[in-house]
């Protein structure tokens, strides 16, 4: 057998590398590096998820997780001077602002649907939310029971509601609906006795208490209507882009840095008012980060 050169394997081995490296970009790549530009959508009341700090700058769980898909797309595309464009986005604008392509990765708090995935795509799952209820403690309401005839609040958007009717035990549930823009609006309806309850992901629920005036006038039943994984929401048919954020949020997964991350977010203080949530690593998210998957609710 004729043994080959040097150069001759060398070269050998960059034609096999080379249709992986040259491969044409397409999709949400192709159009960050036309334009320089990622663009990602934040919440602004979606605590501790992704909300505003006092300079208005986008922060939190959600968007530390971003944060290091917008470094992952930078080292693929070679562009160390990546901008990163902030879109503000509320419960009812989140899904068809990705899906017409104005916002390139969603970094809240949005459940993954099967509904949700005919339209966009979701990364791994990064939370396990439980919906609830909170009510005034005057209110004497004890039970989700109790909620027949009565007002409950939730974000425009949002499919809570439906939730509580599903829950009555031999005797359908009826309330009243009435909603907010988005979580802090929704919120306000039950504070200023405009709802006699209201519905949202418990930790979200929480930090929002958490952050009123007087949170000593509020308490959460504790009975919860679901579990939600949580996701970074992205374009539909993209699997180039989908890969490069599953590869990017699995790792941090797999190499335990995202337990750092939680625990920043979920057990100690956080700005803007130094509140902590003090909610450790459930067994459900544990399971999450053991075993990282897109699967929907």
């Amino acid at each position: 057998m004729k043994r080959l050169s040097w150069m001759a394997f060398f070269s050998i081995v960059i034609a096999l590398h080379a249709p992986l490296a040259a491969q044409p970009l397409e999709g949400t790549l192709k159009k960050i590096k036309e334009i320089g530009t990622l663009t990602v959508g934040y919440r602004d009341a979606a605590i501790p998820f992704s909300y505003l700090d006092e300079a208005l700058n986008p922060i939190g769980y959600s968007i530390d997780l971003c944060l290091k898909v917008v470094d992952a797309v930078r080292n693929e595309l070679d562009l160390p001077d990546l901008t990163v464009r902030w879109q503000s986005v509320t419960s009812v604008s989140r899904i068809s602002l990705v899906e017409k392509g104005r916002v390139d990765l969603e970094c809240g708090s949005t459940t993954n649907t099967v509904e949700r995935q005919r339209t966009v795509s979701f990364g791994p799952t990064f939370f396990v939310s439980q919906v609830a209820v909170a009510v005034r403690k005057s209110s004497g309401i004890e039970s989700i029971n109790q909620l027949s005839g009565r007002t409950v609040a939730a974000a425009a958007g949002t499919t809570a509601i439906s939730l509580i009717r599903q829950f009555g035990r031999g005797a359908a549930i009826d309330v009243v609906e009435v909603y907010g823009r988005d979580h802090l609006e929704s919120f306000l309806l039950l504070e200023r006795h405009r709802a006699d309850a209201w519905v949202l992901d418990d930790v979200l629920m929480a930090g929002q208490i958490a952050s009123s005036l007087k949170p000593d006038d509020f308490r959460i039943l504790p009975e919860r209507l679901s579990h939600d994984p949580f996701s970074v929401m992205l374009r539909r048919n993209d699997p180039a882009f989908k890969a490069l954020v599953d590869r990017t949020i699995s790792g941090l997964m797999r190499s335990g840095e995202i337990l750092r991350i939680y625990e920043k977010w979920f057990t100690r203080s956080i700005p803007p008012k130094g509140i902590n949530l003090n909610l450790p690593l459930s067994p459900e998210n544990r399971k999450a980060f053991e075993e990282p998957n897109d699967r929907p609710a």
